[in-house]
């Protein structure tokens, strides 16, 4: 059988509203074609649906399960309309995230933001978090995910971590030794960090490797050229985390927040935020191996 939606939509109706005046009025139709519309439907089934009395209208037994699936059947009719209607909404996006906050997940983003906007264009910018705040000051970005220390005026937070230091599980020196270190260059929250704690320190230290790229970083320090500061989601099999360890600071909290440009918040940015603030609190945590005593 091939049921009208709109048979079903009355029939629930009828039962919400517990008579077919009520129904009408809801349904904004004349008493006498909700009846006839129920009487069309019972006709169909092949079944009385609704048992009738001068005083009340219940369901009967089959009455109680058709009411079950239809209102399913019309849920899910209702789901995919929401799903293919039309958007009202257009317009440019421009959005900037640093490489380690989204990971595997901003495809699925972009994706699932672009099925229910399809009218609106993203113009998507990956760098490091004090760049990007520096672009939704210049009016470069509307809106932005960058890493933080607590406590911003404003700052929407998404997740909070904490930084740490980081080697290899093979990385060792010498006592006395001038520590190697291997940082983003910058302008670079994490390498503003580590060199603002090791300056307030006596360790003797150095950079000796520098790359603009989380790959590039995190193939230097697998392969034990030094130590870097990483927030603590990104701690990868074959490192360690090295905190107390070689007389190094420990480091503060971290905040991944969400920034928007100061007058900037169209409808199409606002959806757009909306959908990153929704997103699941924790990052998944990558396996780490245990840190050893040095």
């Amino acid at each position: 059988m091939d049921f009208d939606p709109t048979l079903l939509r009355t029939f629930v109706a009828v039962t919400e509203t517990g008579g077919f005046t009520r129904a009408a009025e809801r349904l904004h139709l004349t008493q006498s074609a909700v009846s006839h519309q129920i009487r069309r439907l019972e006709e169909q089934v092949g079944r009385a649906l609704l048992h009738r009395t001068t005083r009340r209208l219940t369901l009967t037994e089959d009455g109680e399960d058709f009411l079950r699936h239809a209102e399913q059947i019309l849920q899910s009719l209702d789901a995919l309309s929401r799903r293919f209607q039309p958007s009202p909404i257009t317009g440019v996006v421009r959005f900037g995230v640093p490489e380690n906050f989204i990971g595997d997940r901003l495809p699925n983003l972009l994706c699932q933001f672009s099925r229910a906007f399809p009218d609106v264009r993203m113009d998507v910018n990956v760098s490091m978090s004090m760049d990007l705040r520096q672009m939704i000051d210049a009016d470069e970005l509307d809106v932005a995910v960058v890493i933080a220390l607590p406590g911003g005026v404003g700052d929407e937070v998404l997740r909070r971590t904490r930084f740490v230091w980081v080697a290899a599980d093979s990385f060792d020196v010498a006592p006395g030794r001038s520590l190697p270190f291997a940082f983003f260059p910058s302008p670079c929250i994490n390498r503003q960090i580590g060199m603002s704690a090791l300056d307030g320190t006596p360790v003797e230290w150095h950079v000796v490797f520098t790359s603009p790229s989380q790959q590039g970083l995190n193939a230097a320090i697998s392969a034990g050229l030094g130590i870097t500061v990483m927030i603590e989601d990104d701690v990868l099999p074959g490192m360690r985390i090295v905190d107390g360890q070689y007389g190094l600071p420990p480091l503060p909290p971290a905040e991944f927040v969400l920034l928007r440009r100061p007058g900037g918040c169209t409808p199409a940015v606002a959806e757009f935020g909306k959908l990153v603030l929704e997103l699941p609190a924790s990052a998944p945590q990558p396996a780490r191996m245990a840190a050893r005593v040095a």
